[in-house]
């Protein structure tokens, strides 16, 4: 995903809370709604734009459905921001 999406998606305070939810591993979409004072359809929009840009990843399972991070477009945006410092 381009670069752009994902900046655009850790602009959010409420999307950067819930990578930092999912640090810990998958969780259920109702588990990550009921950590926030947001309508479920607010947090839907969210993880669709997470998921949009790459950042998470869902998996079904049963009636439920989990989301994970995906760390590989994190590794991407890391190694894109290094290129201002000087280190290697």
């Amino acid at each position: 995903m381009a670069l752009q999406e994902t900046m655009k998606a850790l602009s959010n305070p409420v999307r950067r809370e819930i990578l930092m939810m999912l640090k810990t591993g998958a969780q259920p979409a109702g588990d990550i709604a009921q950590h926030f004072e947001l309508s479920q359809a607010t947090i839907s929009a969210h993880l669709s734009l997470l998921k949009h840009a790459d950042l998470i990843r869902e998996q079904k399972y049963k009636n439920y459905i989990y989301y994970e991070l995906n760390l590989s477009v994190f590794e991407e945006a890391t190694l894109w921001l290094k290129g201002f410092t000087n280190e290697k």
